[in-house]
């Protein structure tokens, strides 16, 4: 496996480019690894510029959607794709609330697309592996844990797309012999993500003093995964994982929205400067009104990971969101540079404006 040329779709995205460092940092993989992103306002290809230059032909970027089956197909055939890992996606629940067709067109059109040419390699391609969420299950009661026999139940268009193209990919298993596997995972956070998400967005604003909006009571509870374990059970999944086969990750640390938000602003009172003001940061949380259909619970079993492939999260919560509060406060270039959209000029500058071959 080490040795495979692997497609990682969504590679310029959050989870993909922590995915894509974890290959060639921790992994030691010895093949290729050719990272396909549309580059959508949340790609951002300035994120492996070092390991770009590093590795060389190794680390291939393709400006390409993957509803575009030409320009796959040619990257498939050029590059001889043995492995495809499939991180592409519309992710934010906010924004399928209020434009659900992007999500349709890229998580199900999208996975769809990937899958017949997948399946037109088949005698090439020896793993699909497909990156989903723990969303596609829906809301939990104040007991019990998301198992991977769990019926699916979306309540936002982002988990009714991510459900449907899980579906895709369990059907192209079952039908056509493709040799896949599924992973639903759970909130993830760490470095380089964009900042619309709960924790960086937290973590910003408390440092420029900026209120902290928390959704309706703040007692929507989910669990919590490091990006680097994450990344490390997609990896493990695709080594020793059985074809045809799900795997719920979790980061075992459940809880309420309210006290992660509590939790980066003492730490963000601790390893930075004061407000002004000298008043501690929990003071800037401002409740707001809750989004529609906002699920109330999310709780991971992940049993048959670790039992099954030995997999283990390292990270707690603690270690986990220390880190991440202590790599926004190194990198205040990169936060500047995505939230004044620099990086998409740069992008424009490089790619143009629609997507493209390289």
């Amino acid at each position: 496996m080490k040795q495979s040329n692997i497609l990682v779709t969504g590679g310029a995205g959050f989870i993909g480019t922590n995915f894509i460092r974890h290959l060639f940092r921790n992994v030691g993989f010895e093949g290729r690894v050719i990272n396909l992103d549309k580059l959508t306002y949340a790609g951002n290809p300035m994120n492996l510029a070092d390991i770009a230059e590093e590795y060389g032909d190794r680390y291939v970027f393709a400006r390409v959607d993957i509803v575009d089956r030409d320009r796959v197909a040619r990257l498939l055939d050029d590059h001889e794709i043995d492995i495809i890992c499939h991180f592409a996606a519309e992710s934010h629940v906010d924004r399928s609330i209020v434009d659900p067709g992007v999500f349709i067109q890229t998580n199900v059109v999208g996975t769809y697309a990937l899958l017949e040419l997948a399946r037109e390699r088949v005698d090439r391609v020896r793993h699909f592996h497909h990156v989903s969420t723990d969303e596609v299950y829906g809301s939990l009661e104040s007991g019990g844990y998301f198992r991977e026999d769990t019926p699916y139940q979306p309540n936002s268009p982002y988990s009714a797309s991510k459900a449907a193209s899980d579906h895709l990919v369990r059907a192209y298993s079952a039908t056509y012999g493709l040799p896949v596997t599924i992973s639903n995972c759970s909130n993830n956070y760490g470095p380089y993500q964009f900042p619309e998400k709960l924790m960086p967005l937290m973590i910003v604003n408390a440092l420029e003093g900026k209120p902290l909006p928390v959704y309706g009571d703040g007692r929507n509870v989910r669990d919590w995964l490091y990006v680097t374990d994450h990344c490390r059970a997609v990896w493990t999944t695709i080594e020793k994982g059985e074809k045809g086969r799900t795997y719920n990750i979790g980061g075992r640390n459940e809880m309420p929205n309210i006290r992660v938000v509590e939790t980066v602003c003492d730490l963000v009172d601790e390893l930075a400067p004061p407000l002004g003001n000298g008043k501690p940061r929990r003071s800037l949380v401002t409740f707001v009104k809750d989004r529609p259909g906002h699920d109330r619970r999310y709780a991971i079993d992940c049993t048959r990971i670790e039992n099954e492939l030995g997999w283990t999260p390292q990270e707690s919560f603690e270690t986990g969101i220390r880190k991440t509060v202590q790599w926004y406060l190194d990198n205040p270039q990169w936060v500047d540079t995505v939230r004044s959209g620099e990086y998409q000029r740069w992008i424009r500058t490089h790619y143009g404006n629609a997507a493209s071959e390289t």
